[in-house]
């Protein structure tokens, strides 16, 4: 089991849990899942939960993001569509559609009204959220379909199938700024950007983590490590979840063994391990201010459909207070 000091959210969805994202103005929890809804949470001082609302999807949601004012809620789903439910008015609308279901949905820092949408239909299409819905304001064409995608400043990435990873900067967001093959041998599961935007983690199902500068001066800085491994029982897991923390810089990593490690990019230095999870670690998120950790106990798929009868019927998001010990980075090794 997870640390006692863990508080459970009441009401988890009742399929596996694809997305965790906190609003930037407050402790309100955003989770999306493959029963076709988006659950919204109010979080109390003391960690207890209050289901508050949800809507849904014509089909299983496989993302949910934040307006920058906290006002709405946007979602992607199976269905290929992009949906935008605002607390004000509790009505969900339609903002923008694909061809092929929506696997990553990210506002532009730079740019609050634009979002940017990746799919499965192997484009990224960026959307002015004030607009009426109907037309991407741009496209851009991957090499595969898109399995991750984030952005920080003025950073955006997008981890597609076969390997490759498409880095662009944002003052021109429809030009590949680096078409990169990922650092790791086997399929990627999770790319994030670090919190200045010089570079980005990637995680792949063999158990490994990329750590890649973009700057020609940094590159020599890049460097990739195994993880969420069990060497004794010559076991290895996939990295499904990859967050930095808002404020600090370091970052959690979450696996298919149930586990959640904190690291120091900088020092190369694992920080803090929790304990194993009963379950495989589906997605991550932190709140604003970093002081809350919430983690989805779901099944992730890695073993193939025939283990979803006995795995795939446990779906939790759980509530980690963080510390400084898993938080604050280390001095650096002289």
């Amino acid at each position: 089991m997870m640390q006692t000091s863990d508080f459970e959210v009441t009401s988890p969805p009742t399929d596996g849990i694809t997305g965790l994202s906190f609003s930037p103005q407050a402790d309100i929890l955003a989770v999306s899942s493959w029963d076709t809804a988006v659950r919204i949470y109010e979080v109390q001082p003391n960690g207890s939960t209050i289901p508050k609302t949800s809507y849904n999807h014509e089909g299983p949601v496989l993302c949910v993001e934040w307006t920058s004012d906290g006002s709405s809620i946007i979602s992607g789903g199976t269905d290929k569509a992009v949906r935008m439910y605002s607390l004000a008015t509790g009505q969900s609308t339609q903002i923008a559609v694909h061809d092929e279901p929506v696997k990553c949905i990210k506002f532009l820092e730079n740019q609050p009204n634009i979002l940017a949408s990746a799919s499965w239909d192997k484009t990224i299409r960026y959307w002015d959220v004030r607009a009426s819905p109907g037309q991407p304001v741009s496209k851009v064409d991957l090499p595969e379909r898109c399995y991750s995608m984030d952005t920080k400043k003025g950073l955006l990435v997008a981890a597609t199938a076969d390997r490759h990873v498409m880095v662009y900067d944002l003052n021109n967001p429809t030009v590949v700024f680096k078409h990169a093959t990922s650092p790791l041998k086997w399929q990627t599961r999770t790319v994030s950007c670090f919190i200045d935007g010089s570079g980005y983690a990637i995680g792949s199902i063999e158990g490994r983590v990329g750590i890649q500068y973009l700057q020609d001066s940094d590159i020599a800085k890049s460097f990739s490590f195994k993880c969420h491994r069990d060497d004794a029982a010559k076991a290895v897991y996939s990295v499904n979840d990859i967050k930095f923390h808002p404020v600090y810089g370091t970052f959690a990593t979450s696996g298919a063994d149930g586990n959640i490690i904190f690291w120091d990019k900088d020092s190369k230095q694992r920080l803090k391990a929790l304990q194993k999870a009963a379950g495989t670690i589906a997605c991550t998120n932190y709140n604003r201010t970093g002081n809350i950790f919430a983690y989805a106990i779901s099944y992730d798929w890695t073993k193939g459909h025939q283990f979803y009868a006995t795995e795939g019927q446990m779906n939790k998001v759980m509530l980690h207070p963080i510390t400084d010990e898993e938080s604050k980075p280390k001095p650096k090794v002289k």
